[in-house]
């Protein structure tokens, strides 16, 4: 029988995720498997969460990585902080914005939003406005909209939260290890993110962080957690104290490529990996439109490490894409929702983000333009 793994091919990841994958990661994935419980494993964990907690910007003890993607980052936060009758203000100007209120709904809660058009960020004044009309159990935003290329303010809407009631949720499934994203700084009492963007490790894993305050308000429940696998107490008692607890299987070869993505990106240095970002970012931009090409988010509210570019009249959107990945070996991300066949979707993440790259991938443009 044929094995289609033989069929594989290298391909530059430039799209909105997966990214790159660094070569060292794929190194540390291939080592041995050790027991899900064996104390070498466990001193693995712990040096995780001490380099989330370092890369994250915060002192939370509940920081550590949930088995599963950035969707199930985004599922733990919900389903622990989330009761039914809560009151919620969702920030939405992209997909996971509505991903967040589909989640919220199915738990019951009592859910608000703010819409904001796709492509331009959210509105301080709006916010603050509504704030004062009703006050809120938790307030949840995207920090990077993958589907947009759009920089939310963060650090602003903790300052305006600051002295309520409210939780703040944060989405840094983009954002994380590409600019910098402060728990502690900016108020963040629950933020998830994922392995498989600037972190530039396979998919799999999302990092999670909860404040003291929203571990509080988790014992303090009237209802159990309606997930047992992504109850954060009981994922808590496995990563954390002198005994640990079974809760589930942990995807053992994931977190040694977790581990070392997370020391790689130490060992180049927080400024030098965001500087690293903003310089593609730079060099893309000024390519694309030496190309004639326009980007959709203005400049000051554009991410480095996702640019959304506006597919040029006469050029299909598919058969683009298809060209690049069949012709140049480079894979570019579609639009979605509004989006969909009007943009397409250029990551520069993690490994992905060198100058070389950005090179290749304008080359291959020229070509299929």
């Amino acid at each position: 029988m044929k094995n289609l793994l033989d069929g594989i091919e290298d391909v530059l990841l430039m799209g909105p995720g997966p990214s790159y994958v660094h070569p060292e990661v794929y190194r540390a994935m291939s080592r041995s498997t050790l027991g899900y419980m064996d104390s070498y494993f466990i001193r693995i964990m712990d040096e995780i969460k001490t380099l989330l907690q370092r890369l994250m910007n915060t002192s939370n003890e509940r920081t550590l990585a949930v088995s599963g993607t950035g969707m199930a980052g985004m599922e733990t936060c919900l389903v622990n902080l989330l009761e039914p009758g809560d009151d919620i203000l969702i920030l939405i100007n992209g997909v996971f914005g509505l991903r967040m209120r589909e989640i919220a709904t199915r738990l019951g809660a009592k859910v608000d939003v703010l819409e904001f058009e796709w492509g331009t960020p959210v509105r301080l004044e709006a916010v603050a406005a509504k704030l004062n009309e009703k006050s809120y159990k938790l307030v949840a935003m995207v920090h990077a909209e993958t589907s947009t290329g759009v920089h939310n303010p963060a650090g602003e809407i903790g300052a305006l939260l600051k002295g309520s009631s409210a939780l703040y949720l944060l989405d840094a499934v983009t954002s994380l290890g590409g600019i910098e994203v402060d728990v502690d700084g900016w108020g963040v009492d629950a933020l998830y993110s994922g392995s498989q963007k600037c972190l530039s490790c396979p998919p799999g894993l999302s990092p999670v962080s909860f404040s003291q305050t929203a571990v509080k308000a988790i014992a303090a429940r009237k209802t159990k957690v309606p997930s047992f696998y992504l109850d954060i107490d009981l994922i808590g008692k496995y990563w954390g104290g002198d005994k640990r607890s079974y809760h589930h299987t942990a995807p053992i070869n994931m977190f040694y490529g977790l581990y070392q993505a997370l020391l790689l990106f130490m060992e180049e240095g927080k400024e030098a990996v965001f500087a690293r970002h903003q310089s593609g970012h730079r060099k893309l931009v000024d390519g694309l439109e030496g190309l004639g090409m326009e980007l959709l988010v203005e400049e000051s509210t554009r991410l480095p490490m996702l640019n959304a570019v506006k597919i040029p009249e006469g050029v299909e959107d598919a058969a683009g894409r298809s060209t690049l990945r069949s012709k140049h070996k480079i894979e570019i991300g579609a639009g979605l929702g509004p989006l969909a066949g009007k943009i397409w979707r250029i990551g520069l993440m993690g490994y992905a983000a060198r100058e070389e790259n950005v090179d290749r991938l304008l080359t291959a443009l020229r070509d299929v333009l």
